[in-house]
């Protein structure tokens, strides 16, 4: 099946929905395709359904159930199950659903892709028993799996807080934070105090989480180094870190990881639009004007696959996106779209600000670690063979393919990329900038010779 609509949009998370309902608004058809089984994203993830069963996951998540559902109540168009594996530069995007490959033909694409976590890769991560935050978020919301027993969260990040307040929120148990982060007070100056009073509220609410945590007991312990250590059936059984008192070890059933997020540009990458290196996320974003319009005329960019604000920076940045679609295919005059912009780029403003507060006091840091960590868990590369790649003369991530195939698993890089550039970029003594990512290539997800032969313009 092929049609055509004036705007497609790949994500039904924040941004992707903000930009669905803002482009009826405008007058836009549009379609949005998402591979969950409902909207909402990461971050609003089965909101709907937590809505539903009276879920106690917070008043940010409640506002995700109310966004989803005024999406679902819309006459957007929505395709769930929906895998995005190449798009055209002309704005043909070919997808999947339920095996069969399908196309829509689009006079603008907006990508609201969200972020990837940064992976935390720390000695003895891949152990059983060791997982991310962001992994342990998505069962509390979907399967309403609570965190049980000695429980750690280590590393940093806004995203640390929010999930520990859900997990105790929602019956879960906590032993205790380590925090990568370092003293506020270091990080910090007189120069930042405008951005933070231009932010209160979000100010506010990270202490109210601070307070929610310290009030159900959970032990906060900074931290310098961190390593999960096994027992003897081979699983996750200590965690060893140090504090100001020197090494300690806890007992652990569970270890969740965190060193916040990074864009998603799996697919922006193979669009071939131009990347810029952000130095305070330490990664790889889109080079986007202010109303989301990346280097490709026909390619828009929105959320935290374009730039890491958080829920509230992506509702904004999908609107400014579906506002810049109408005006630029003369759905929307000049005046109009300028008074409806003002007041998204004033507070979309204030976020980027924040940014760069949140950044100091959670940056982002290159990984420590010995020869035998894993780096790459899809094809078992370690730290030792990336360093040794480099002594070979390997130059970027996509000669590491060649030399280790770092990178070549399923997840086609997502999980090893950031790590294997900051190792390389140390062996050879280069800022990491210098160190060429990986160059994705569409198909972006895994195809069969079925889906292809479904298409009926092939």
């Amino acid at each position: 099946m092929s049609e055509a609509v004036d705007l497609l949009i790949v994500g039904a998370g924040p941004a992707g929905m903000a930009a669905a309902l803002e482009a009826r608004a405008g007058g836009l058809s549009a379609l949005v395709l998402d591979e969950n089984r409902a909207a909402g994203g990461q971050v609003w993830r089965a909101a709907e359904a937590n809505a539903a069963g009276g879920g106690s996951l917070g008043a940010d998540y409640a506002a995700g159930a109310a966004m989803a559902e005024a999406l679902r109540k819309s006459e957007v168009p929505t395709r769930f199950g929906a895998t995005v594996w190449a798009i055209e530069p002309e704005g043909r995007v070919y997808y999947t659903v339920d095996g069969t490959a399908q196309s829509v033909e689009a006079g603008r694409v907006l990508l609201a892709t969200g972020a990837l976590e940064r992976p935390l890769p720390i000695p003895g991560w891949t152990l059983p028993g060791v997982m991310t935050v962001g992994a342990a978020q998505i069962l509390l919301k979907t399967a309403g799996l609570r965190p049980e027993g000695r429980v750690w969260i280590a590393g940093q990040g806004p995203l640390v807080r929010l999930f520990a307040v859900q997990a105790l929120a929602a019956g879960g148990s906590l032993a205790g934070i380590l925090d990568l982060a370092p003293p506020a007070s270091s990080v910090l100056g007189i120069g930042d105090l405008p951005a933070l009073a231009g932010a209160s509220d979000l100010v506010a609410k990270g202490v109210r989480w601070g307070r929610t945590i310290t009030a159900a007991g959970v032990r906060w312990h900074p931290a310098r180094s961190i390593r999960a250590e096994a027992g003897d059936d081979g699983r996750l059984a200590r965690v060893r870190f140090q504090d100001g008192r020197g090494e300690r070890a806890e007992d652990a059933d569970l270890l969740l990881l965190h060193d916040g997020v990074i864009p998603n540009t799996q697919i922006t990458r193979a669009l071939g639009l131009r990347h810029v290196f952000d130095a305070g996320q330490r990664s790889w974003r889109p080079v986007l004007d202010a109303m989301g319009r990346s280097s490709l005329p026909l390619v828009l960019v929105a959320g935290d696959g374009g730039f890491i604000l958080g829920a509230e920076g992506a509702l904004i940045t999908g609107r400014l996106a579906a506002i810049a679609a109408a005006a630029d295919l003369g759905k929307l005059d000049a005046e109009t779209a300028g008074r409806r912009t003002r007041p998204l780029l004033k507070r979309l403003s204030v976020h980027r600000k924040f940014r760069t507060v949140l950044d100091k006091l959670y940056p982002a840091r290159a990984p420590v670690l010995d020869d035998s960590a894993t780096v790459c868990r899809c094809e078992e590369v370690t730290a030792g063979e990336v360093r040794a790649a480099a002594g070979l003369g390997c130059l970027g991530l996509n000669q590491m393919k060649s030399f280790t195939r770092c990178g070549m698993g399923p997840c086609q890089g997502r999980m090893c990329a950031s790590t294997a550039a900051e190792l390389l970029a140390e062996a050879r003594g280069v800022r990491l900038p210098e160190i060429e990512p990986y160059r994705g290539r569409f198909p972006t997800k895994p195809l069969t010779l079925g889906e292809l032969a479904a298409l009926e313009d092939a």
